[in-house]
């Protein structure tokens, strides 16, 4: 799913550079996809809840037993906890740059009509 998004979010910065393109069409498509990846991001952040329960499950288990097995399972859970963050923390930088390309889209559409969206986009883009 991460290459899917770098592309379409390099698509979408070569859509608002051609001022040819449909911006009510890319509009629409731009909102379809931001649900998408949001539903994705939801997804990922309850897996990696579940896999930092389970870690510290089996961080509780080994220090009450004091079995060395979990020692192996705890370290490869670690791992995947550690995976799981930083693709959900690509996920949800991605999904705040489909804010901001949505808010460029806005305003490409509507130049004159000043949201505070865009003004905050627009005083973020200027610092």
């Amino acid at each position: 799913m991460g290459g899917y998004i770098t592309t379409y979010m390099k698509a979408v910065e070569a859509a608002l550079e051609n001022e040819d393109t449909d911006f009510e069409t890319l509009k629409r498509e731009h909102l379809v996809q931001i649900e998408f990846i949001q539903h994705e991001r939801l997804v990922h952040l309850m897996v990696t809840i579940m896999c930092c329960l389970l870690l510290f499950i089996g961080l509780g288990v080994f220090f009450i037993s004091g079995m060395t097995a979990f020692m192996a399972v705890n370290g490869l859970m670690l791992i995947l906890v550690f995976s799981y963050l930083l693709y959900y923390f690509f996920i949800e930088n991605s999904t705040q740059e489909l804010y901001k390309q949505y808010n460029r889209i806005c305003a490409k559409l509507e130049p004159d009509n000043r949201t505070i969206s865009d003004l905050l986009t627009a005083k973020k883009l200027t610092k």
